[in-house]
């Protein structure tokens, strides 16, 4: 006899839970303004008591954060999958693609959401955050690929840094447009800022000193 099934269920149970909440959260965030929606709101509008929510986020940025929390995961994992020799530029196009093309598939529940975290101090603060996060991973990962050091080398973290400023510019031209705008697509956009970097990226092959 196996406890598999019913730990499957809870975990099952939570997802559903969390997605509800946030979900419910997004829309009242769009809705009322960020700092006009309480935890206590979100919880009822579930049906939840507030402690429920405090199961599942610790604060009500949290929920908004959480949006962010896999993207720079996907990045990473994105660069890693790439094929090795293949231009600094096009794999690095390729994973900052990733969650910009969830972004894309997704516009009309994506989009009111990444308004709100550019135009919310306090959500564009951990925004902002979570970049310089990605930009060590990435380094990182570049760093392997390319047999550098990012601590040694100027240019793992440079283009680690000129990739995540194209992501940032193509986010807020983007939530400037409307979701059913094809040439302003992050897909789009984003093959369009990398058209402009490819030189600077796949410059002179990068060397140790």
């Amino acid at each position: 006899m196996t406890t598999r099934p019913e730990t499957s269920l809870a975990q099952r149970k939570r997802q559903l839970v969390a997605s509800e909440l946030t979900e419910a959260a997004l829309q009242l965030f769009a809705h009322k303004g960020f700092d006009a929606v309480t935890v206590d709101e979100i919880a009822t509008t579930v049906g939840v008591s507030k402690r429920t929510f405090f199961r599942y986020f610790a604060s009500k940025d949290d929920v908004v954060v959480q949006f962010l929390a896999g993207m720079g995961a996907d990045m990473r994992a994105g660069l890693a999958a790439r094929p090795a020799g293949e231009q600094p530029s096009e794999a690095l196009l390729h994973a900052v693609s990733v969650p910009l093309a969830a972004c894309g598939d997704h516009a009309e529940r994506v989009l009111p959401v990444v308004r709100l975290i550019l135009r919310t101090p306090s959500l564009l603060a951990r925004f902002l955050e979570h970049q310089a996060q990605w930009r060590e991973e990435l380094a990182d990962e570049l760093g392997s690929r390319l047999g550098l050091d990012p601590e040694a080398d100027l240019y793992p973290r440079l283009a680690a840094g000129m990739a995540l400023t194209a992501f940032d510019a193509v986010l807020r031209r983007w939530s400037a447009g409307r979701a059913g705008e094809a040439a302003s697509a992050p897909g789009a956009l984003i093959g369009q800022a990398f058209a402009l970097l490819a030189p600077a990226l796949d410059g002179p092959a990068p060397s140790e000193p």
